[in-house]
């Protein structure tokens, strides 16, 4: 009998990764999906296909995986990904539900694969609402609350309130705060999804993650696109990515 598995990542390399490991592992794995957002699982999921197992990343493009749990029945298993959230992996030990740190070698995988086939079994259910509802709030409580960044010698703390929004330009990552002040730090977009409390923010592209409070207009731009005008921003030309548009309208009404 061939395992059926599902992929839930955002990021085009991580998925492709183990995709190659899930296969290295067992050549006869069916990966029947590979999903990128919770609203495309949510999608997938409603249409009745029950997979034996799902590895899903923790933090996706459009909000945290547990909310797929909020409109679809939970009656498989799941190894969750995750690459910052200590806290979470300390709540997954504690609560038998197995978790992959990112980025993923195969003998981790091979541990999480032959743990599911030992203990677990096909078609069995690991996780209850109870656990998901308490790593989420988990997840709530401890997001990242300040940024520091070198000024010169100095070392300057930025707390999360003071921030509009971050960009990307060239290979570094900047902080742009309510007075309009830029600030380089250690982080890349992708990092900082995992860092980020999705209901205060939201990455709308490659370039780009806004804060509510950072939007000063929102405007169409062709039939399935939106532009975006941020208070203390001189770029004009910010565009919603086109896959990101309803669930950044979903973002718009938390």
């Amino acid at each position: 009998m061939k395992l059926k598995v599902v992929i839930i990542e955002d990021e085009i390399m991580a998925a492709a990764r183990m995709r190659d490991l899930l296969l290295q592992y067992d050549s006869e794995i069916e990966i029947i999906a590979e999903l990128d957002s919770v609203e495309d699982a949510v999608k997938w999921f409603k249409n009745g296909v029950v997979p034996d197992l799902v590895l899903m990343d923790i933090q996706l493009a459009d909000g945290i995986s547990f909310n797929i749990f909020d409109e679809v029945k939970v009656d498989y298993p799941i190894i969750f990904t995750t690459a910052y959230q200590e806290y979470a992996i300390r709540a997954f030990k504690v609560n038998s539900i197995d978790y992959l740190l990112k980025p993923v070698s195969y003998s981790d995988l091979e541990q999480a694969m032959n743990a599911f086939k030992k203990h677990l079994g096909f078609g069995s259910n690991q996780l209850s609402l109870e656990v998901i509802e308490k790593v989420r709030q988990m997840l709530k409580k401890d997001y990242k609350k300040r940024f520091t960044a070198r000024v010169g010698e100095h070392i300057k703390s930025i707390l999360i309130e003071d921030i509009s929004f971050f960009h990307s330009e060239g290979k570094g990552t900047f902080i742009t705060t309510v007075e309009k002040r830029q600030y380089l730090i250690d982080y890349s977009l992708e990092a900082l999804t995992e860092l980020l409390d999705p209901d205060m923010f939201f990455r709308i592209n490659r370039q780009y993650i806004i804060k509510h409070s950072a939007i000063e207009d929102i405007m169409a731009y062709s039939q399935s696109r939106l532009k975006v005008r941020l208070k203390n921003c001189d770029d004009e030309k910010i565009l919603i990515s086109r896959d990101k548009v309803g669930s950044f309208k979903e973002w718009l009404e938390i």
